[in-house]
């Protein structure tokens, strides 16, 4: 019993750091989603760079998805459109 006392402080503190650090996360997760809801460009191009870092760290395939609406657009200026 007298080892569970010991402990007991460690753990909270820990548990208090690992909190903290949840917290700070939220926060920044925040942060990063406003700054990219200002611009739907910014996050298109932070997607890109997910799939480069993806493609550099595991020699995969990475299926990219197009939104039909850009295809719809392409085919519009193919046609003069």
């Amino acid at each position: 019993m007298g080892r569970v006392a010991v402990l007991s402080p460690f753990l909270l503190t820990s548990q208090v750091v690992a909190a903290e650090g949840e917290m700070n996360a939220s926060k920044a997760l925040k942060q990063a989603s406003m700054v990219l809801a200002e611009s739907p460009a910014g996050l298109q191009l932070r997607y890109l760079q997910t799939l480069t870092t993806l493609a550099a760290e595991n020699n995969s395939t990475i299926v990219f998805p197009l939104p039909i609406n850009m295809l719809e657009s392409l085919g519009q200026k193919n046609r003069g459109g």
